[in-house]
């Protein structure tokens, strides 16, 4: 579905993405772990558009897509759910769901749909970004996402800074959407988190991938638990 052959991406002159390779296939989440600095979001914003790999491909089922504009990239089925989450703090949460409302034939996500998922944000529809609490804001910029109904999903640390309760509920959220079949690219250093919905895990360090396995074998793997995810 989705594959990075040998990408390569900087910020001016600083080269911080070296020879990444992987793939996401249909209905898989893939969680790439690693420290702060690592090249995580570097990845996820090389994906969507805002980084042009240079050398590099980024393939989405078949076609060469490291060359488009963001814009393009999200229209193909690509749902980002950036760190800083991104809502419109002077639009009401309905409004930031509705300005992204993608519809069509094969949609699935509506409105009444996420409201179900996300009883909350139904409750506070009618209140503006910045009066949500942050697990509020965390899960209007995941349901935001779904309106443009992806079939890849990227989350760049959804847990961060949210209470133990909250971030229960998003990986409860994010489990159902697992069961319906979502491929999802989670970045994150919560790993309580990541094992609780990865199918396979990537760890990077410095730019690289330095580990590719199954949740078993990263938690047998001593040396890469303290060497490069601080366990």
């Amino acid at each position: 579905m989705l594959h990075l052959h040998d990408v390569n991406s900087y910020y001016g002159d600083s080269h911080i993405l070296h020879d990444i390779s992987f793939g996401l296939s249909e209905g898989e989440v893939v969680c790439l772990l690693g420290r702060n600095g690592a090249g995580k979001t570097t990845t996820i914003l090389t994906i969507m558009g805002y980084l042009k790999p240079h050398p590099g491909r980024i393939l989405y089922q078949g076609r060469d897509i490291a060359a488009l504009p963001p814009y393009v990239v999200a229209r193909l089925g690509f749902g980002l759910v950036p760190q800083e989450r991104g809502i419109f703090p002077s639009l009401t949460v309905r409004e930031n769901l509705s300005v992204f409302a993608r519809s069509g034939a094969k949609s699935r996500w509506t409105l009444e749909r996420v409201y179900a998922l996300f009883p909350n944000l139904r409750e506070r529809e009618r209140n503006l970004g910045f009066q949500l609490s942050g697990g509020e804001q965390q899960m209007l910029s995941i349901a935001r996402a779904l309106m443009l109904n992806p079939s890849i999903l990227l989350l760049d640390e959804p847990s961060e800074g949210l209470a133990p309760i909250i971030v229960q509920q998003i990986i409860e959220v994010l489990q159902n959407l697992k069961r319906e079949g979502l491929a999802i690219l989670l970045v994150e250093q919560n790993l309580r988190t990541a094992f609780a919905l990865g199918d396979r895990y990537l760890v990077m360090n410095k730019g690289e991938i330095c580990f590719s396995g199954m949740s078993r074998e990263l938690e047998n793997n001593e040396f890469v638990l303290r060497n490069y995810l601080s366990v």
